[in-house]
C-alpha cells in the first residue's frame, strides 16, 4: 500500500482531518472541539470590520502552528543576508500608536534586518 500512494501521503493521512466531517472535528491543543476554523474574533460595527483580537485563543493557536511549521526547503537551501543599522523616525505616528519607537522622533533604534530567499534554479545568482 505504501508503494501505491507514497510514504508521504500515508504519513499525512494519519494526521489530516476533514473539517467538514462532523465525526472528525478539529480540536485545540487542549481537546476543545472547533466548529469553525476560518472566522476569527474581530471588532465589528454596522459599517466597518476592525482588527482581530488576541483574545481569540483558537486563532492564536492556528497562527502558532503556521509560524512554527518546518519548511524543509528553507532549512537546507536558504540563502540570505542581513544588515545592521539605525532606525530614525522623521514623523511621529502618535495618532495611531503609543509605541515609543514610532512616536519619538529624537530616538535612534538599533535594528537588524534579515533577507531570506530559497535557492533558485541551477544558474541563479546569490545576489537576489
Amino acid at each position: 500500500m505504501v508503494g501505491e500512494k507514497g510514504a508521504k501521503v500515508v504519513q499525512l493521512s494519519n494526521v489530516t482531518k476533514d473539517v467538514h466531517n462532523k465525526n472528525a472535528r478539529i480540536t485545540s491543543y487542549f481537546g476543545v472541539k472547533q466548529s469553525n476554523t476560518d472566522d476569527w474574533l474581530k471588532i465589528v460595527n454596522e459599517d466597518k470590520t476592525g482588527s482581530m483580537l488576541l483574545e481569540d485563543l483558537f486563532a492564536r493557536e492556528k497562527v502558532h502552528r503556521f509560524d512554527h511549521e518546518r519548511i524543509p526547503e528553507c532549512v537546507v537551501h536558504a540563502r540570505g543576508t542581513g544588515a545592521f543599522g539605525k532606525f530614525t523616525l522623521f514623523e511621529s505616528a502618535a495618532d495611531v500608536t503609543s509605541a515609543g519607537v514610532l512616536t519619538g522622533t529624537w530616538r535612534e533604534t538599533l535594528v537588524f534586518l534579515r533577507f531570506l530567499t530559497v535557492l533558485g534554479s541551477c544558474d541563479s545568482t546569490d545576489t537576489i
